[in-house]
């Protein structure tokens, strides 16, 4: 049987190309992908902003399993599979044996990416989710997607959500903390539910009046428009009187804007903790000033946080069973494409001429 693959050809250029699905080996499942959200780092390695060049596009998705490999019989969380169910991967491996692994540290093994990321034309080809079927390998986390939980919601739930929920639980968030949140994007948009959950106070900080107005429906309580305080410290200001004086328990930088760090280091009430997850980029231009003494004086804590420890995926899908009806996160995702429309989606999403795209590479 023949399947299709989209992948990079050169910085803004995608193919599809033709390969022969693979039989499942021992400790393989073979996925065919129902839905694949386009994700902000899906956009950038298309604009060759990211390490991977020129491979199988795609790893927030959605999927049912179209054949076991041996010895497969249940999903991480010990439940029963079977070929037709719907299923849900973590897109990274954990290779248990590595540095980092051994540290407890499975969200950055050092073999993580040994499949993400690879060239089309190597085998298995499946690679990426931007594809008709999709390779999950053996050590690599997988859970069944609860009956509730609608196709386009849970399709992200692999990346964003479950990275946001790690972050915040990590975080120690409590009931009446202020949590500021910078940028409401897709990102922004989880944390502030998943802080509303938790029973904290969210305030959030975006320019788009759009994504403040989306950011009440996700929980928000307080709502700070860059347009209207131009500058850090008008916002500084206004976020000290909302949190009468103290400053934030928690600010949580998803911007992706280096300077939006210095912001949060000025903000933060003494004692508090800063999740930086929005700035990725390791290149000397995306550098920024900080005032170490700030840090220092104020006690802060600052942690960094890339993807999420692999079991948070299924603590997740309960997270969506419980709450998807209680915000509208079936509104993040407004438009569907198919395969071979894959070019113009990775276009309007890069313009923000959509809010979530997302691929049905089936249909």
């Amino acid at each position: 049987m023949k399947g299709r693959v989209v992948s990079m050809t050169g910085i803004e250029e995608v193919t599809i190309k033709e390969f022969e699905v693979p039989k499942a080996e021992k400790g393989q499942i073979i996925m065919e992908v129902i839905k694949s959200n386009i994700c902000g780092s899906d956009i950038h390695m298309w604009e060759g902003k990211h390490i991977f060049k020129n491979h199988v596009l795609g790893h927030e998705m959605v999927g049912r399993i179209h054949e076991l490999g041996e010895g497969v019989v249940t999903d991480y969380a010990g439940q029963e599979v079977h070929v037709g169910d719907r299923i849900c991967p973590v897109y990274y491996l954990t290779c248990l044996k590595c540095e980092a692994c051994l540290e407890g540290h499975f969200n950055v093994c050092t073999h993580g990416s040994d499949f993400q990321g690879q060239l089309a034309d190597k085998y298995p080809h499946f690679t990426g989710s931007f594809a008709t079927h999709y390779v999950i390998q053996p050590n690599q986390y997988f859970y069944k997607v609860p009956d509730n939980i609608p196709d386009n919601v849970v399709a992200g739930a692999n990346c964003g959500i479950s990275q946001m929920l790690y972050a915040m639980e990590g975080a120690g968030v409590k009931p009446n903390d202020f949590v500021v949140v910078q940028g409401m994007g897709g990102l922004g948009l989880y944390t502030s539910a998943i802080c509303d959950v938790m029973g904290a106070n969210v305030i959030a900080v975006d320019a788009v009046d759009d994504r403040l107005e989306e950011a009440k429906a996700f929980g928000a309580k307080y709502t700070i428009d860059m347009k209207q305080f131009p500058t850090k410290e008008e916002r500084y200001a206004e976020i000290t009187k909302i949190t009468g004086k103290k400053g934030p328990d928690i600010v949580v930088d998803v911007a992706g804007v280096p300077s939006a760090f210095d912001e949060a280091v000025r903000m933060a009430k003494i004692g508090g903790t800063i999740v930086e997850i929005g700035n990725v980029s390791i290149e000397e231009s995306q550098c920024t000033s900080v005032i170490p003494g700030l840090i220092v004086r104020k006690c802060l804590t600052i942690k960094g946080v890339l993807r999420y420890q692999p079991y948070y995926l299924y603590r997740t899908l309960q997270f969506l069973a419980r709450y998807h009806d209680t915000y509208p996160f079936d509104s993040l995702t407004d438009k569907c494409y198919s395969l071979e429309e894959t070019q113009e989606a990775l276009q309007k999403a890069a313009n923000k001429e959509v809010k979530r795209a997302i691929i049905e590479p089936n249909q």
